[in-house]
């Protein structure tokens, strides 16, 4: 996930470090969902305790963040600029109504995420008749190099690029199955360009079958990837690709035309 750069204001004349500070206290809690103390604080920031009073103070007041037992918590101002945000995004009106239809038609997970170099970030998710709390949550990533979705974005960019990105990931394995050899995940991308979508088989969750396809902006430049995810309980990868791919791609061409 991008991060603010702690020392670029030494560089950069405009940059405001104290407004990059109050940015990396709410990034703190990426690694800790619940409450944080002072001290946590402090030292997730890089700061002295004094400043990161300061900055926790503002951020309570401002209603970004929120006293809770043990600490403070992110605070529901902060959805407010999530929803800013999905709304003066044009992809996302023109994608849940085709979304809609897809999930509907195919009874399984729907989601949207976007491509950001070395991760997919969800924006649209729209559950199947399993239920699990970080299934519902839009604003997760996952990698790029593993995932459906990223695959099939990578199809659409030169090898230069999909090698950039390999080189720059962390590409430790999240389940056993998770493909992380850059010659293997070169060939399942070629794979891709062929078919127009991607399959990945348990390499994010185990038990987890998806099928992937990429978004394209007006240029032709991937932007985004539809996801569809069912289980390995109730689908075998080969049936489910033939299930699902064809809908997926209707799905992509048509915001892509949009």
């Amino acid at each position: 996930m991008p991060k603010l750069e702690k020392g670029v204001e030494k560089t950069d004349r405009l940059f405001i470090e104290s407004v990059a500070r109050a940015f990396r206290v709410l990034e703190a809690f990426q690694a800790a969902p619940r409450p944080l103390t002072l001290s946590e604080i402090s030292d997730a920031v890089g700061c002295d305790k004094s400043a990161a009073q300061r900055v926790t103070h503002t951020l309570l007041s401002l209603g970004y963040l929120e006293k809770a037992p043990g600490g403070v918590i992110p605070g529901r101002r902060i959805l407010e600029r999530s929803f800013d945000y999905l709304r003066s995004t044009p992809l996302v009106e023109r994608a849940i109504p085709i979304l809609a239809d897809l999930r509907r038609s195919i009874n399984e997970r729907v989601d949207l995420s976007l491509f950001d170099d070395l991760s997919m970030m969800y924006i649209i998710r729209m559950q199947s008749k399993r239920d699990t709390l970080y299934a519902h949550l839009p604003g997760a990533r996952v990698p790029t190099f593993c995932t459906s979705g990223g695959r099939s974005v990578m199809s659409h960019l030169s090898e230069d690029r999909v090698l950039d990105i390999l080189s720059r990931s962390d590409r430790r394995k999240l389940t056993p199955r998770t493909t992380t050899d850059i010659a293997e995940i070169l060939a399942r991308i070629e794979e891709v360009r062929k078919t127009g979508y991607s399959l990945a088989v348990e390499e994010v969750l185990v038990g987890e079958v998806a099928v992937g396809a990429a978004i394209l902006d007006a240029s032709g430049a991937p932007v985004a990837a539809i996801h569809v995810v069912g289980t390995l309980g109730e689908w075998a990868p080969d049936e489910f690709v033939r299930r699902v791919g064809p809908l997926l791609s209707a799905a992509a061409n048509a915001l892509h035309s949009a």
